[in-house]
C-alpha cells in the first residue's frame, strides 16, 4: 500500500505549496476562476494535441495555449473592463473549444475526464520529478526577481507563471483539481486568520488531500474527484460555520 500511496501523496504535498502561493494571489485580486480559465485553456492545447496531432507537441501546445489565456487576462486587467466577466468568457471559450476538437475522437469523452481530475493514484515518479523542477524554478523566479517587478510587467510574471505551474498541474491532475487546491486552502486561511496564513493553507491542503487518496485507495474511488469533493465539502462547510450574519 505505502509504494502505491508514496508518490501521489508528494506529488500533492509539491502541488498544495505551490497553489496555495498563488492562491492567495488570485483572492487579493478577487479574479476567482482565473485558474480555472488558464487550466481550461492549458487542457485546450492538450485536446489540440490529441485531437490532430497524435499526442505530438502535447507539453508545447498546452504551454502555449495556457500563455496565451494568461497574457490576455493580464491585458485585461489593465482595462477598464468587468475583469471576472471576461475571465469567465475565456473559460467558457476553452470549455467548447476541448468539445469541439475532441468531438470526432473515439477516446475524446475519456481524455476529457481525465482532462477534469486525473486518477493521480497512478502518477509515475519521474513525472513527479519533472514537474518538481519545473515547480522550483517558479518558486527561485517568485522569491529572486518577481518582487522587483512593478505594474504590467509585475502581472504578466505573475500570470505567466501561473500558466507555467498550471500546465504541469493539469496534465497531472485535472482542471477540477487545479482549481480546488488553489483556491479552498487559501479561503480558509482567509477566513480563519491564523499567524501564520501561508503555512495554514499548506497543513489544511496536506489534510484533505491527503486523507481523499487514502480513501479512495481504500474505497476504490477516483482519485482526482475524491480530492475536488472532499477539499470543496470541508472549506465550504467551515467557512459557512465559521462566518457571521450579514
Amino acid at each position: 500500500m505505502i509504494d502505491i500511496l508514496l508518490t501521489p501523496i508528494i506529488l500533492v504535498i509539491i502541488l498544495v505549496m505551490m497553489h496555495s502561493w498563488f492562491g492567495f494571489g488570485i483572492l487579493k485580486r478577487g479574479i476567482i476562476f482565473t485558474d480555472l480559465a488558464i487550466a481550461q485553456f492549458a487542457a485546450l492545447g492538450s485536446s489540440i494535441s490529441l485531437g490532430y496531432f497524435h499526442e505530438e507537441y502535447f507539453y508545447l501546445l498546452t504551454l502555449a495555449f495556457a500563455l496565451l489565456s494568461a497574457f490576455l487576462i493580464a491585458v485585461a486587467s489593465h482595462r477598464n473592463i468587468k475583469l471576472e466577466a471576461f475571465i469567465g468568457l475565456l473559460y467558457v471559450l476553452g470549455a467548447s473549444g476541448i468539445m469541439m476538437v475532441l468531438s470526432h475522437s473515439a477516446e475524446g469523452m475519456e481524455h476529457f475526464k481525465s482532462l477534469l481530475a486525473s486518477d493521480i493514484l497512478f502518477t509515475s515518479p519521474i513525472d513527479v520529478f519533472k514537474s518538481f523542477v519545473v515547480y522550483l524554478v517558479i518558486a527561485l523566479i517568485l522569491w529572486k526577481i518577481y518582487p522587483k517587478l512593478t505594474g504590467f510587467f509585475k502581472e504578466l510574471t505573475f500570470f505567466s507563471l501561473l500558466a507555467l505551474t498550471v500546465t504541469s498541474s493539469v496534465t497531472l491532475a485535472g482542471v477540477l483539481v487545479v482549481f480546488v487546491l488553489l483556491i479552498a486552502p487559501p479561503f480558509i486561511s482567509l477566513s480563519l486568520k491564523p499567524k501564520k496564513p501561508l503555512m495554514f493553507s499548506f497543513y489544511f491542503g496536506w489534510f484533505f488531500s491527503i486523507s481523499a487518496i487514502i480513501i479512495s485507495y481504500y474505497f476504490d474511488l477516483p482519485t482526482g474527484y475524491t480530492i475536488v469533493f472532499l477539499g470543496a465539502l470541508l472549506s465550504s462547510s467551515i467557512v459557512l460555520l465559521n462566518s457571521k450574519k450579514v
